[in-house]
């Protein structure tokens, strides 16, 4: 009888631990934990465009275009509720991605019109934005390569067997990833013409 109930307990055993469910919560936490870092250098960045707004709009008044994309950029990005759930939700993560890709590109836009301005490039206060800006941009692709390696991990876990039979039983789906908003132009190498000597 003790045998018995010995074998059901190591047979129990062995079945659990060979589910899958620990390591898809492991996963789980890991995708968590790189998409918060992945929020904390977003609102890093977010932080730093009012500061950079300002000095720029000191030097480059009548570039109005251009600060007003980057004030509408950020006030789109911090309307967009970013929780944890979001991951889960591949429309709601999609819509975040887009306005986080505008604000970026709003934010270029903002650096490159600084080039016309020799005062506003010289200015102390703009050059340390610029390379707190810089050194967030860093920032967050460091954080979106771990997201995105967590994810893999993730999704990797909840698709194979067996872990994808307790996977369906608990409910967990693959997450949303980063992507590339227009492959087909990434693809595409760039046209390089070398003008002829003159």
């Amino acid at each position: 009888m003790k045998f018995r109930l010995f074998a059901v307990l190591a047979l129990a055993v062995t079945l659990l631990s060979g589910c899958g469910y620990n390591q898809i919560q492991i996963n789980d936490e890991a995708v968590n934990a790189s998409w918060s870092e992945v929020l904390n250098q977003y609102k890093r960045r977010a932080d730093l465009i009012p500061n950079l707004v300002s000095v720029v709009q000191g030097y480059a008044s009548h570039e109005k275009d251009v600060l007003t994309q980057v004030t509408e950029a950020r006030a789109s990005v911090a309307g967009i509720k970013a929780t944890p759930e979001l991951v889960n939700d591949p429309e709601a993560f999609a819509k975040f991605q887009k306005a986080q890709s505008d604000l970026g590109g709003a934010l270029s836009r903002l650096l490159v019109v600084s080039e016309n301005y020799p005062q506003l490039k010289a200015d102390a206060n703009f050059r340390d934005l610029q390379a707190q800006v810089e050194g967030t941009e860093n920032r967050i692709t460091v954080a979106r390569n771990r997201y995105i390696k967590a994810v893999q991990d993730y999704n990797v876990g909840v698709r194979t067997f067996p872990n994808n039979l307790t996977a369906m039983v608990i409910g967990a789906k693959p997450k949303a990833n980063f992507t590339v908003e227009d492959e087909k132009a990434v693809s595409t190498p760039p046209a390089i013409k070398f003008d002829a000597p003159k």
